[in-house]
C-alpha cells in the first residue's frame, strides 16, 4: 500500500504571515491537530507545519499575546515529509524514526498534496501493528534521535 491510498487529501493551510489564532481556529474547525505552513493556499509549496502542541509549548505558555505571534514564530521548519508513491511502510518508518505523528505528502515539486496522521494508518492496520507504530511514535527521544515536529 502506498501513501496516496490512505492520505487525506482535503487540506487547509496556512501561511507564515498568518496569525497563529488563524491556525488554531482552522484547527478546531477541521478537527485536524496539525496545518502545513505554505507560502501561499493557492500554490501550496510546503516551508513547515504548525501543530496544536507548537502553539502550546512556544506561545501559550510562555505567556505570549497569542494574537501578535505569527505562524513563522512557532512553526517547525525542518518537516518530515514523504511523496504519495512512497510506501506506507517506508512512512510509518519516518513517523518512528523522527517521532511525529503527521507526515505532508508533497509533489516533486515541493507542493503539498495531503497529510498522513498516525490515525490514517490506525484505522487500515492491524490491532498489533498499530501498538508498535504508536509505541514507537510515543517512546522518549534518545539522543541521537531529532523531532522534526510533534
Amino acid at each position: 500500500m502506498n501513501v496516496k491510498d490512505v492520505m487525506s487529501t482535503t487540506l487547509f493551510c496556512c501561511t507564515p504571515a498568518d496569525a497563529i489564532q488563524k491556525a488554531a481556529e482552522l484547527m478546531k474547525s477541521n478537527d485536524v491537530g496539525a496545518i502545513p505552513v505554505v507560502n501561499d493556499c493557492t500554490e501550496r509549496k510546503l516551508l513547515g507545519i504548525i501543530t496544536d502542541r507548537d502553539i502550546c509549548i512556544k506561545a501559550v505558555a510562555t505567556g505570549k499575546l497569542t494574537g501578535a505571534i505569527k505562524v513563522s514564530e512557532v512553526m517547525s521548519k525542518a518537516t518530515v515529509t514523504c511523496g504519495p508513491d512512497e510506501s506506507l511502510e517506508a512512512c510509518e518508518n519516518k513517523m518512528e524514526r523522527y517521532q511525529v505523528r503527521r507526515v505532508p505528502v508533497i509533489d516533486a515539486k515541493g507542493t503539498c498534496i495531503g497529510i498522513v496522521a498516525q490515525a490514517d494508518i490506525a484505522l487500515r492496520d492491524t490491532a498489533e501493528h498499530t501498538h508498535h507504530t504508536v509505541a514507537a511514535i510515543s517512546k522518549h527521544p534518545t539522543q541521537s534521535q531529532t523531532r522534526a515536529h510533534a
